[in-house]
């Protein structure tokens, strides 16, 4: 793969429980393995694996997920619910594997769960600086709003000021 590739992975990376994840099968192909084949060397391990690497989704997530993604419900398919990875899951993952090809695809998705995470953090510094903006913007408006209230009564004529005539008047006082 091309260092490019981390954009092609980023698609695959999901939030689930507040954590940013990998499907066991979306690893399995960049291992370049079976999926059945990986959960097997997963399960073999089970102990490099707690559930803040790796975890089995419940049923509502993976309907959630499938909706998510936009799967059909056709035939064949999964028969267990999946098994998700963090960004640690997966390079332990392709530890356990250690075929060459599961070490440089962890470099991939490593850099691919980093770009997300700063693209996430881009994110967050933009809302912020909105946010600071449109307050900002909320202040100016009030005070334009206090302005605009004081001018306007000087703008306005006196209300009962007798107007002067205009021209040559004779006889009249200075």
């Amino acid at each position: 793969m091309k260092p490019d590739a981390t954009s092609a992975i980023v698609p695959r990376i999901f939030a689930i429980r507040g954590e940013s994840v990998m499907l066991d099968s979306d690893l399995a192909i960049l291992y370049g393995v079976t999926t059945g084949n990986f959960n097997k060397a997963v399960l073999r391990n089970v102990s490099r694996f707690p559930t803040e690497f790796s975890f089995v989704l419940t049923r509502k997530e993976f309907a959630d997920l499938i909706f998510q993604i936009g799967t059909s419900k056709g035939r064949g398919g999964r028969r267990q619910l999946p098994r998700v990875f963090t960004e640690h899951g997966a390079t332990m993952a392709a530890m356990i594997l250690s075929s060459e090809r599961a070490v440089a695809m962890s470099v991939y998705v490593v850099r691919a769960f980093v770009k997300m995470r700063r693209e996430l953090l881009t994110d967050a510094t933009l809302e912020a600086r909105l946010q600071k903006i449109e307050k900002t913007l909320l202040r100016h408006d009030s005070a334009l709003r206090d302005v605009i209230q004081k001018l306007r009564p000087l703008l306005l004529p006196p209300p009962d000021a007798p107007k002067p005539r205009i021209g040559f008047h004779r006889g009249e006082d200075k």
